[in-house]
């Protein structure tokens, strides 16, 4: 179906919902210039531009207000219809949508946001480069220093995190990559406002005197006094002298910071900020100007010299057909699909490494999209500030705001959390229960990490922690990578561990392909034999263990995903 039917329809749907005086999501955010708390507001009020493509719009919309929910990207589909003032059949529409695309899960009436959603932030992080080629350095200094260390881009009149070495500690740092911050109230954001044009701190005022206390900025508390920031122009100045710049306590009462920029070498323009945060019962404010400090800045000329001496991305085969697998989706689910939304969406995809910035016909090609459909999704996202457009070289490249789309809550996932949603549904499927467990340090015991059962009178009863010998069990004969194993890709277990007890197992691997975990179903020996494991539990346990792997590539891309 043509991407401008499912608009004609949802427009439909928005100005019925308007005249009957509910205003939706995409008529509130292309009225005020914004569709989302903690995106600051434009300098004048915005109204989308003819051609912008409202259910994408709309999309967007729910994707963030999911981002910014108190439950880690949970809600249910009432609140969702209240949070963004959409009608509860278009809100049903969107989120069928995501959920065909991977990028929610829907259980019951709640609406989840999935790991595969984190690739378009994944998109905008590999065309950036910086985390590639810089957060091992960070990792680094924070090992050595035995504190937390960041790395920041600017956002407008904010910056967001694309790095974070988080120190394990009761007080430690709990800002996650892609939360945004107002910058007058951190350490990086001087730094960043030295480079501002009059444009910029335009919005910096007018952003300020409509939300004098930060209530846009979920990720950091309310501002107790609406006088704090008023110094933030004699802050940057400073900062433009020092060529660093202090957090003392800012954010919140005992964090504190200090920043240097690191430098594009080839326009001496802030590619990024790095910054070592720590606590005033570990360091005062100038206690890390004067003890920390040097060390900070012998860790980023090595990023700057990083940078200069980064070969060019490798030209990869160029991709083709992204979006062309929405025209089935639609053919499949009829109008609870919304094919423009998906098409949209799948437009940031396109951007990557060896892809930083492409012309519209490039677009086109990659998604497989008539140019007209890829332009009107630029327009959209363009809107949106998702993407902008280089002057003069008629090129796109996506902004740091992608990341607001679900890459805050979901970049603390851990394996377990990745994986209990496919247990669940694995468990459900063949009757037994299911487990995901990793190896102990000793290497001696495995221990079980995340759990599905069944209702069954007798059945493997596990608890979530629980240690067994890894030689006993199948998950632990996965993980010891036994020659029997790996020629035959699993392992079955027949009353060893327990008399009755038959389960059988499979690895589960991360992006370099190490096993780090296996995922097994138990059951008695009573009601399958050995073979029927092989042949009826096998496929569906390996099927498991590949959508695990698949959300666990996506998650751990830029950050190491929590095996536990």
């Amino acid at each position: 179906m043509p991407a401008n039917t499912d608009t004609t329809n949802d427009a439909a749907h928005g100005q019925a919902a308007t005249s009957q005086g509910t205003e939706t999501a995409a008529t509130r955010g292309t009225r005020a210039g914004r569709d989302t708390p903690g995106e600051a507001a434009t300098p004048t009020d915005e109204v989308a531009p003819a051609e912008a493509v409202a259910p994408l719009l709309r999309g967007i919309a729910v994707l963030r207000r999911l981002s910014e929910a108190d439950g880690g990207g949970t809600l249910s589909l009432s609140a969702l219809e209240k949070a963004t003032g959409l009608a509860r059949s278009t809100v049903d529409r969107v989120t069928a949508t995501l959920a065909r695309m991977g990028y929610v899960r829907l259980d019951g009436r709640d609406v989840i946001l999935a790991p595969r959603l984190m690739e378009l932030g994944n998109a905008y992080l590999a065309a950036l480069r910086l985390p590639a080629l810089l957060s091992s350095r960070a990792d680094a200094l924070a090992d050595e220093l035995d504190e937390s260390v960041s790395l920041a881009v600017g956002d407008r009149d904010g910056i967001r995190f694309i790095h974070q070495a988080t120190r394990r500690r009761a007080m430690s740092l709990s800002f996650r990559i892609g939360d945004l911050l107002p910058a007058e109230r951190t350490a990086p954001g001087p730094l960043f406002a030295t480079e501002w044009t009059e444009t910029d701190w335009h919005r910096f005022r007018t952003r300020r005197a409509a939300d004098p206390e930060d209530r846009t900025f979920p990720a950091v508390p309310a501002r107790d006094h609406t006088a704090q920031g008023h110094d933030f122009p004699h802050r940057t100045a400073t900062a433009a002298a020092d060529d660093c710049s202090l957090d003392d306590q800012l954010i919140e009462p005992g964090l504190v910071a200090v920043s240097v920029p690191v430098r594009d070498p080839g326009t001496g323009r802030v590619a990024c900020v790095a910054s070592v945060v720590s606590h005033t019962s570990r360091h005062t404010a100038e206690d890390l100007r004067t003890t920390l400090l040097p060390r900070l800045r012998s860790a980023v000329r090595s990023m700057e010299n990083d940078l200069r001496t980064a070969p060019p991305p490798e030209r990869g085969t160029p991709r083709t057909g992204l979006a062309t697998w929405t025209a089935a989706s639609k053919h499949e689910l009829g109008r609870e699909f919304i094919e423009s939304l998906a098409r949209g969406l799948t437009v940031l995809t396109a951007f990557g490494e060896d892809r930083p910035a492409l012309t519209l016909t490039e677009v086109a090609k990659a998604t497989g999209l008539a140019r007209a459909t890829a332009r009107r999704a630029l327009i959209t996202h363009e809107h949106a500030g998702l993407v902008t457009q280089t002057p003069g070289h008629n090129t796109f490249a996506l902004t740091p705001r992608v990341l607001s789309l679900g890459f805050p809550p979901l970049s603390r996932s851990t394996l377990p959390q990745i994986a209990q949603p496919h247990l669940t549904a694995l468990a459900a499927h063949v009757h037994e229960s299911a487990s995901l467990a990793v190896l102990t340090d000793s290497g001696e015991e495995i221990q079980y990490t995340a759990r599905a059962s069944t209702g069954r009178v007798m059945s493997a009863r596990v608890t979530v922690g629980t240690r067994l010998p890894a030689r006993a069990t199948s998950l632990g004969r996965v993980l010891l990578s036994l020659p029997e194993v790996r020629s035959q890709g699993y392992a079955l277990v027949d009353e060893e561990l327990e008399p009755g007890l038959r389960s059988i197992a499979v690895p589960v691997r991360d992006r370099t392909g190490r096993v780090v975990a296996a995922v097994n179903v138990a059951m008695h020996a009573a009601r399958r034999t050995t073979r029927s494991c092989v042949t009826e539990i096998l496929p569906a346990l390996t099927e498991t263990a590949g959508h695990i792997e698949t959300d666990l590539r996506v998650a751990g891309r830029f950050r190491q995903v929590p095996l536990t």
